[in-house]
């Protein structure tokens, strides 16, 4: 079976890999033909190269798949969608933005036009699968991101240090200089506190946090973008893994390190509480409360056990969602024989 799947395919551009990258490699393993569009790295060239792909594949593809954020990139998507809905193509959006709920309640009527004439809509988190169905659409169904849970080796934490890691692209929408603001208020107490920041700047933001680390005076590790081996590695030389989005899905960051034996710390947004269980998988804090995510932190450096519930749990839950097991979920939407 042929599939055209259109995303951001700019990891050659020096960002990070996006799904289109990993799902479709994943669809190709398992024996689907997979056209992509598109690496060009300007916007409007890159919706051009994606409306004409739809046009170039349009008798050969079975579907076309579509990863659809919730700001600049939902055009992709708005205008393919329509594209493929005149050449009477099947297209499945595949729901990524963490403030696509926002999008529904703002443009009501593009989103109906996009998300309504779809052949399925896929939601990674059941956060938007519920955010889907109660703005009124049927045709969603829930297919969680997934690992390859044997490419991660558990390391259990057995003593504690308070050393942070943070991995995401610098953008507002990510809110990096909270992860700084966690490191002033740990260093307080444990001045041999560090925070390893991995990730290629989105929109200025690298910028800004080290400019503001700087004027705080605490010294903060920024590594750039890694690939996914280099901070995997890096990832057993730290203690707790933190997240402070202000939206969110289901990151494949926080999956990682939750498979990597990290205990996790998160801001509760989005689809996170849909993926991480306070006290149980992970600790969760209020969107923006460094003074709690700092507190939190504080507590778990002193409490051995908790650490050893949340992290042996994080792993049997990233179990669930290896590849091996969402892999037949897309062959049942594609109409591939399961096997």
């Amino acid at each position: 079976m042929k599939l055209l799947y259109l995303g951001n395919r700019l990891s050659k551009h020096g960002f990070n890999k996006t799904t289109i990258e990993t799902l479709g490699f994943q669809l190709e393993q398992e024996g689907f033909h997979v056209y992509y569009a598109s690496n060009k790295k300007s916007f409007p060239f890159r919706m051009l190269d994606m409306m004409w792909s739809v046009i170039l594949y349009r008798k050969q593809v079975s579907y076309i798949l579509i990863d659809t954020y919730s700001t600049k990139a939902f055009w992709y998507a708005f205008v393919c969608s329509q594209l493929a809905r005149v050449l009477n193509i099947k297209y499945i959006p595949i729901l990524h933005g963490g403030d696509l709920p926002n999008r529904l309640k703002n443009n009501p009527k593009l989103c109906q036009m996009v998300f309504a004439n779809a052949y399925k809509n896929v939601a990674p988190s059941g956060y938007l699968k519920q955010a889907f169905e109660n703005a009124g659409f049927t045709n969603v169904i829930h297919i969680p991101n997934s690992i390859e849970i044997d490419k991660y080796e558990f390391k259990a934490r057995t003593e504690l240090t308070p050393k942070l890691l943070w991995v995401r692209a610098f953008a507002s929408i990510y809110n990096p200089k909270m992860a700084v603001k966690v490191l002033f208020e740990l260093q307080r107490k444990y001045p041999n506190a560090t925070l390893t920041m991995v990730g290629p700047d989105k929109d200025g933001s690298l910028q800004t946090t080290k400019a503001f680390a700087k004027s705080i005076g605490v010294a903060v590790n920024f590594t750039g973008q890694l690939a996914k081996e280099d901070w995997w590695q890096l990832a057993s030389e730290h203690d707790i893994f933190i997240n402070t989005t202000h939206f969110d899905n289901t990151p494949v960051s926080v999956m990682e390190a939750m498979a990597l034996g990290l205990p996790v710390v998160s801001t509760n947004v989005g689809g996170i509480p849909y993926l991480l269980t306070d006290k149980e998988n992970a600790l969760l804090v209020p969107d923006n409360d460094d003074k709690a995510m700092a507190k939190v932190i504080l507590d778990l450096l002193e409490d051995q056990e908790k650490v050893n519930l949340i992290t042996r749990n994080a792993r049997s839950f990233i179990a669930q969602m290896d590849w091996k097991a969402v892999k037949e979920e897309w062959k049942g939407v594609l109409k591939l024989e399961r096997g």
